[in-house]
């Protein structure tokens, strides 16, 4: 009997733990170097991490078995490939799309989730616990499965069926594996916006796209203000819906204009009634888009991190 999906990939999860299978995401940049030293899977790593194909008898029969069985596996000519990559965030393992991520629905994990995971670890401490913490664009679900411990019940919101489904497997082998608290009240909201959540929420987390993207890709295209218009969007939806005591924390990217975060200036205006801390994760990152027309008068793009509570 076929398993549904998420039990089938929490299986494949598991039997992954079990052989000590570890990879970390780098960006597509240095992906796409790294596997233009070969051209097919020596190894697991190779062939889940890297996204090489690879011979049916290179990787272990048990874990052919097992993407096959959640369908995972697509051929080419004689060889095999994982339509998906498989990635390590500390203990945790979670599935995510394969490289190259060029789907508009394809579902990221990459230097941004560990980052992203980085100050959820920082900032959710310092607040009280949560009775209903929101995911807002949760892609992957990185973010929910972090702070999951700091919320009796948490809710992943995304606009991309795909993002869910890879979410809830991941979610799942999390609240096996490590039994996360709040985890057996997990609920999945295929939406774009908070109006879709129902009851009350007292803390939203997001890790909104925040570049600029011609291919409008899910995952990546922030619109307007050189990607930081979907940022602003989401925090002006946080704003109106969480009560007093609520907490929005909010990890994007802003474009530096003649040494002008603009982005600061507007969430400060949109959070008027917050207690507001911003700060700068990463001076710079994404620097190949610079090379692009319509960044020609940025400066640099900058990771930030905002935890807003209102009053």
């Amino acid at each position: 009997m076929k398993l549904p999906f998420p039990l089938a990939a929490h299986a494949l999860l598991a039997a992954l733990e079990e052989r000590g299978y570890r990879f970390v995401t780098p960006t597509p940049a240095t992906h796409a170097r790294v596997i233009a030293r070969r051209d097919q899977a020596r190894d697991l790593r190779d062939a889940l991490g890297w996204s090489l194909p690879f011979s049916a008898t290179t990787i272990d029969p048990e874990i052919v078995d097992l993407l096959r069985g959640a369908d995972l596996l697509e051929a080419r000519g004689d060889m095999l490939v994982s339509n998906v990559r498989v990635s390590s965030l500390g203990n945790h393992l979670l599935l995510h799309s394969a490289y190259p991520t060029t789907a508009r629905d394809a579902v990221f994990f990459g230097p941004d989730s560990y980052r992203f995971a980085g100050f959820l670890e920082a900032e959710l401490p310092k607040l009280s616990r949560r009775e209903h913490l929101v995911d807002f664009g949760a892609g992957s679900g990185v973010g929910a499965i972090v702070a999951a411990k700091h919320a009796d019940g948490v809710s992943l919101l995304d606009i991309n069926p795909n993002a869910l489904r890879l979410a809830r497997a991941n979610a799942l082998h999390a609240e096996i594996s490590f039994r996360i608290s709040g985890a057996e009240r997990w609920r999945f909201l295929n939406a774009g916006a908070l109006q879709a959540v129902e009851g009350a929420i007292d803390c939203i987390i997001a890790n909104p796209p925040y570049i600029a993207d011609p291919a409008h890709r899910a995952y990546r295209d922030g619109g307007g203000m050189h990607g930081g218009e979907l940022s602003m969007a989401w925090a002006r939806e946080a704003a109106a819906r969480l009560q007093r005591g609520g907490a929005f924390l909010l990890y994007t990217g802003s474009a530096i204009i003649g040494g002008e975060d603009k982005l600061k200036a507007a969430l400060f205006e949109a959070l008027e009634g917050f207690d507001v801390a911003y700060r700068e994760i990463d001076p710079d990152v994404f620097g190949e888009e610079l090379e692009r027309q319509d960044y020609a008068d940025v400066d640099r793009i900058a990771v930030v991190g905002l935890v807003a509570v209102k009053r």
